[in-house]
């Protein structure tokens, strides 16, 4: 792996330096994930059912809502970086997940059904969706990791996640489920939610710290989930799969450098990602409808790949 390979990865992927937003920056509704004021709020915004909160995780506006609750709970800790909850590390996550819906990526890409489509059931996301199932494993993982590491208090009900329609074997639906079937993964994500939540760590939290708790918890989702899913990938065009992969990849070396997910980098980050699904005929680097920087962060996500390959 070339140090030139690994400086136009990294210029490409930190197109802005991490600042902390300041009182006046009011943001505006648009820089948020789409449809992000309809989310659930609050856990007891969930149905409730048995005695226990039930969450759809293959609804829009239910996914959304797990990553609302984990921003608003773990508010308190980003208060020294930025008002109004800018600062919050986590905001990669929802803008992650609301540029996929944006995209028509947690659609079905098999067309079988109208999940996901907006003639269709605009809301759903598709089982069939490699983004969608990756994604899973970067936010009800999280969700349930910062449950058990006590996050969101005492609660009074049981977290239930409902199963999708297929593949019901490849995700877990509840702390005790995810506990016993993917225990290392767990005990990443509440490793970063116990150091937020444990107060004699929380008056000397450091940003730095949190953000590589958070990116080894993330990093570590995605190379559990990514063979799971191999098999969905056929569903998308070669373009779109070998770009879902390079992305894959390049985590690891975005995570390396511990960028700072707060809403304003991210937000200034996704505008060099492509604003819809590649097809069959895009060929790099002269996608006519994607900016020369859209097309360049696609090269350089191509290239890491295929030198993290030749390297090991």
């Amino acid at each position: 792996f070339s140090i030139h390979a690994l400086f136009l990865a990294t210029v490409a992927l930190s197109p802005v330096t991490a600042t902390a937003p300041s009182e006046k920056d009011a943001p505006g509704e648009d820089i948020y994930p789409p449809l992000w004021d309809l989310a659930p709020e609050n856990l007891l915004d969930f149905p409730i059912k048995d005695n226990k909160i039930v969450i759809n995780a293959w609804n829009y506006l239910e996914r959304l809502g797990v990553y609302k609750n984990l921003l608003s709970s773990s508010a308190k800790y980003f208060t020294a970086f930025g008002s109004q909850n800018l600062g919050n590390i986590l905001w990669g996550l929802p803008l992650q997940h609301g540029w996929q819906f944006h995209t028509g990526r947690l659609a079905d890409p098999s067309s079988v059904t109208s999940c996901g489509y907006e003639d269709g059931d605009h809301l759903c996301i598709s089982v069939r969706s490699w983004w969608s199932c990756m994604n899973y494993y970067l936010a009800v993982i999280p969700f349930l990791g910062a449950v058990e590491a006590g996050l969101f208090g005492q609660l009074q009900y049981e977290i239930e996640i409902l199963p999708p329609e297929e593949r019901r074997a490849d995700f877990c639906y509840s702390v005790a489920d995810c506990r016993s079937r993917i225990p290392k993964l767990m005990d990443e994500w509440k490793a970063y939610f116990e150091v937020n939540n444990n107060p004699a760590t929380f008056s000397s939290f450091k940003l730095d710290d949190a953000l590589r708790l958070m990116w080894k918890a993330h990093v570590t989702s995605i190379a559990y989930a990514l063979p799971k899913f191999q098999d969905s990938l056929k569903y998308l065009s070669d373009p779109e799969a070998n770009f879902g992969e390079d992305w894959a990849n390049g985590v690891d070396f975005i995570a390396a450098t511990h960028f700072p997910t707060d809403l304003q980098n991210t937000n200034n980050f996704q505008v060099f990602l492509p604003q819809r699904m590649l097809v069959e005929g895009d060929v790099l680097p002269s996608i006519s409808d994607f900016s020369p920087e859209q097309n360049n962060v696609l090269v350089s996500l191509r290239a890491l790949h295929k030198a993290n390959k030749l390297t090991g």
